[in-house]
């Protein structure tokens, strides 16, 4: 990667070995279910959270959808936090394309959704209601900060769906990370969720893809829904044979990002006109006060065309900035960018290379 981009960790690239993955991988028509590789991927992913089945879609956007239409129709409603990614900036689609109604339940600091307000949203039997059909947790947290959800509190909020007949769905978009903070599998984290849905395509790298598990039943009809979305695809190994190069290889180095992302953030904390906020997996949210000699865009614009940096602020923040780690943010390139925010601060270039 050419350029040290902190945007997010949808900027990487995929790797040398999952270019070359990609260029001799095995292909079929996937809506036929040919694809041998597409049918590897889906194989190894459900057997990686002990379910039944699993989908390849384009995106986690996509794989909320077709996790969420497949349990829940036109007229019913979802739980979901009131910052949820689902809820925030999927651009509305459960009520457009679904009929869905939203129940948004606030998210927490900790990026919890409190368990009695949870038991409170829950309707019960009245023909002017709703009918509640589904609990939706994310996992990691982002909006409030990479926040990983931890194996007794999403175990907590399955038993109220279950002991409700309901099931739960995990937007577990960045769910590796989570497992890393917590030093367990994804699989022990998520045992208790009906279904998944996670990324391929941040964190672990792959250019493109998302994966939904869960039970056959559940499966079958999301495939049934991804369809209707124009999401059917065809010679798509060439793209699923980088996600097996992420499932196999860049799960267990997760732990290298949270790592990176602390030293980031604790060098970032020692420099004037910065307040970090949080540092929580992957993510650092830090201030630019109001002390500093450089506007936000003047700083973004900077760091850009003299050091090479990508930043931007969080959407709908002037001066809060999200600096997220991934593969290609390495410790050298974490002392390149505390260096660079050092001296426009400051003005001191002593300690840039």
């Amino acid at each position: 990667m050419d350029t040290i981009d902190l945007r997010s960790d949808t900027v990487t690239w995929p790797t040398p070995k999952m270019r070359e993955a990609m260029a001799n991988a095995g292909v079929g028509d996937d809506v036929y279910g040919e694809d041998p590789t597409v049918n590897a991927l889906e194989a190894e992913c459900a057997t990686l959270f002990g379910k039944e089945a699993g989908l390849f879609v384009t995106s986690g956007t996509q794989g909320n959808l077709v996790s969420i239409l497949a349990q829940a129709g036109r007229g019913d409603e979802v739980i979901l936090g009131d910052k949820a990614h689902s809820f925030v900036y999927e651009a509305g689609g459960l009520s457009a394309l679904g009929g869905i109604h939203p129940r948004a339940v606030p998210v927490q600091a900790d990026g919890t959704l409190p368990l009695d307000d949870i038991r409170r949203a829950i309707r019960g039997v009245n023909i002017h209601f709703p009918r509640t059909r589904l609990i939706a947790l994310e996992n990691t947290q982002g909006t409030v900060g990479g926040m990983p959800l931890s194996k007794d509190y999403t175990d907590q909020v399955a038993a109220i769906a279950h002991d409700h007949g309901l099931p739960l769905h995990i937007d577990g978009a960045r769910i590796f990370n989570a497992a890393a903070a917590f030093g367990i599998s994804a699989k022990a984290l998520c045992q208790e969720a009906d279904t998944i849905t996670f990324c391929l395509s941040k964190g672990l790298c792959a250019p493109v893809g998302s994966m939904v598990v869960g039970p056959k039943s559940v499966i079958d009809e999301a495939r049934r829904v991804r369809k209707q979305l124009g999401g059917g695809l065809r010679q798509a190994g060439i793209v699923a044979a980088a996600g097996l190069i992420a499932i196999r290889e860049m799960i267990d180095r997760l732990a290298d990002d949270h790592r990176n992302a602390c030293d980031l953030g604790e060098g970032l904390a020692g420099l004037p006109h910065l307040k970090v906020n949080s540092i929580q997996t992957n993510f650092v949210f830090f201030d630019l006060l109001e002390s500093a000699p450089v506007m936000p865009q003047a700083m973004i614009a900077r760091l850009a065309q003299d050091y090479q940096i990508r930043l931007s602020p969080y959407p709908g923040y002037e001066r809060t900035f999200r600096a997220v780690t991934h593969y290609w943010i390495t410790p050298e390139r974490v002392r390149q960018v505390i260096d660079a925010l050092r001296e426009i601060l400051t003005g001191d270039s002593s300690s840039i290379r």
